[in-house]
């Protein structure tokens, strides 16, 4: 099966070797998204429910680059460095994800990249 990399500039540049995301079939398997804003590569190291609506901003730019939508989740893991914001992220997390929820794995991990409270990654399906 033929891989192909998805781009846009309406999301943050790669910061590393890496895709913005990778189709491969009926898949779409995005890299985390930190909350980086996409005109500045400046982090918005504010608030968890900033940084959240960023991440998920980026998100929906990167799926929209291959005709997708957030409609089309179907797993995220999200990353967090306090799990003691799970409640303020998932309310804006929510809003995002209105219709089916996509399956979900969060955890707690010691750091992220450029400070960053929260990533995302997702993997969608046509």
């Amino acid at each position: 099966m033929e891989k192909k990399s998805i781009q846009t500039s309406e999301a943050p540049s790669a910061i590393g070797p890496y895709s913005q995301a990778i189709r491969i079939g009926d898949f779409l398997y995005t890299s985390g998204q930190i909350a980086l804003n996409p005109n500045t590569m400046e982090m918005i190291n504010s608030k968890i429910e900033e940084e959240t609506e960023r991440v998920l901003k980026n998100m929906e730019a990167i799926l929209k680059a291959d005709g997708l939508s957030l409609a089309h989740v179907i797993k995220t893991t999200v990353y967090l460095t306090d799990l003691g914001e799970f409640s303020k992220m998932n309310r804006v997390y929510e809003k995002f994800f209105e219709e089916t929820k996509p399956a979900r794995t969060c955890v707690q991990v010691a750091a992220l990249p450029k400070g960053a409270k929260i990533e995302i990654d997702a993997i969608a399906h046509t």
